[in-house]
């Protein structure tokens, strides 16, 4: 099933996107994603394939998963997503373990950004977020992105909390990819609840690294983004 799969993503690919892909997703030597493989293929053909095979079975998905080939992993994690939701209570407890089970393979922005909000955050609705608490102290990027991104989803149902806290333990992350991922979902709140995101944003701007700061602010009236960025805010 894998095989016939992987045939068919290989004869839609675009021989000529690869190269744009490869160097889109920083697959150079010594860049975040160095080595990572593509076939050249569009998201929109992806989520038709998600569709067209929706009924896969866990073991082949977690397959998929593995590939070196990362549209055959973004075509999984659609999969898993398109199963977590039709499925019953079991079928969503066996996904989400999988996806734990398999973080390494879930090694770029976007694989994060398409699945963390469904597989964890979904999940942890209504649950203890002792394993966000995990993966944002994981010594590994993605790891900690999944931490913070998974947390759209408590912020699409108005619950801050978790966003905040995550936010807060990310503050010094190393990482550029970590910094936009967590004034991304820091924007988010803004959008929803000003004076929350404010309040963060008060007490910490200062520690914030720039980038973090810029992707948080990036809503917010020009004057009240001048003051963050000079550092006169009280």
């Amino acid at each position: 099933m894998i095989t016939a799969i992987q045939k068919e993503l290989e004869s839609l690919g675009e021989a000529s996107r690869v190269e744009i892909l490869q160097r889109f997703f920083k697959t150079g030597p010594g860049e975040y994603a160095a080595g990572d493989r593509f076939r050249g293929l569009r998201v929109p053909v992806l989520r038709r394939l998600a569709r067209k095979y929706q009924d896969l079975p866990l073991a082949a998905a977690a397959g998929l998963l593995a590939s070196p080939f990362h549209e055959d992993r973004l075509l999984a994690l659609f999969i898993l997503i398109r199963g977590y939701y039709r499925g019953d209570q079991g079928l969503r407890d066996g996904i989400h373990r999988l996806y734990l089970q398999n973080t390494r393979w879930v090694n770029n922005w976007d694989l994060v950004d398409a699945s963390a909000p469904h597989l964890l955050g979904h999940y942890l609705e209504g649950r203890p977020k002792d394993t966000l608490d995990r993966l944002a102290a994981s010594g590994n990027l993605w790891e900690r992105r999944m931490a913070i991104i998974a947390t759209f989803h408590f912020i699409r149902q108005n619950d801050f909390a978790e966003t905040l806290k995550i936010a807060q333990v990310l503050l010094g992350d190393p990482e550029d990819l970590i910094h936009k991922a967590v004034g991304w979902m820091l924007r988010e709140v803004q959008k929803r609840e000003s004076a929350v995101a404010e309040a963060f944003l008060q007490k910490n701007y200062r520690q914030m690294p720039r980038t973090m700061l810029r992707y948080a602010i990036e809503r917010l009236p020009a004057a009240s983004r001048q003051a963050y960025l000079q550092g006169t805010v009280f």
